[in-house]
């Protein structure tokens, strides 16, 4: 779901999404995973792609216009007009590519810009890749009953996702899990990020609990405080 007006976290939201994850743990046999993190992928690809489209562009302008650019040419040698051999025309529309592509591209290594240009479905689908990846790493079948589930925010990115393990899965869909996205999303606009995570953590929690109520031994078996990478 789509984020925006994010702060960083600061020491005092540790505390609160910690706190939060803490309390939400006590009435019920599922474990809530929180990751805060500043940018889930670089998009150096989406540079090159623009670079290369740059580049392209140029071919069919100098393609369409050749007398404009020849034109250009000339001027800028002094004014000679000159009968150009097809080589010399490849070699000058090679070298005017080239010069697109290497400027577009460093150009666009500054990141705000790059990440303007990554359209959003593909913004969405890496941070949604990363947060799977994540899980997979720390939250997947690492509880004995299969509950364990993953809260993470990709801040750059103004993302988030809900991960959750096998047998929550099976019991809780996605959309469930809207009331604790809404109470992030609310909070984060606000430029309460700390503060929203743990209400989304409060929220997960409600979930949780009536599905997997606290059976008589719950041991923790996650870690409750906030990952920030």
């Amino acid at each position: 779901m789509a984020l925006h007006k994010i702060n960083r976290m600061t020491q005092a939201d540790h505390v609160r999404v910690t706190e939060a994850v803490a309390a939400a743990e006590q009435h019920t046999s599922g474990e809530i995973v929180t990751i805060v993190t500043d940018l889930s992928d670089h998009y150096e690809d989406i540079g090159l792609f623009w670079a290369s489209v740059a580049a392209f562009l140029a071919f069919a302008a100098y393609g369409l216009f050749p007398d404009f650019y020849l034109g250009l040419v000339d001027s800028v040698t002094g004014g000679w007009a000159h009968d150009y051999s097809a080589g010399e025309i490849m070699a000058m529309i090679f070298v005017a590519m080239v010069l697109k592509w290497v400027g577009t591209w460093l150009i666009l290594k500054w990141l705000p810009l790059r990440l303007a240009l990554t359209p959003k479905a593909i913004k969405m689908a890496r941070v949604r890749a990363r947060a799977i990846s994540l899980f997979k790493v720390g939250t997947e079948a690492k509880t004995v009953g299969r509950t364990g589930v993953l809260l993470y925010l990709s801040m750059k990115e103004h993302r988030a996702e809900i991960v959750a393990d096998e047998e929550i899965a099976k019991l809780v869909t996605p959309e469930i899990w809207g009331d604790a996205m809404v109470a992030l999303i609310e909070r984060v606009k606000a430029g309460q990020p700390g503060e929203g995570m743990a209400e989304a953590v409060r929220q997960m929690g409600i979930v949780l609990a009536e599905h997997f109520p606290k059976g008589h031994e719950n041991p923790n078996e996650l870690p409750d405080r906030l990952i920030e990478l």
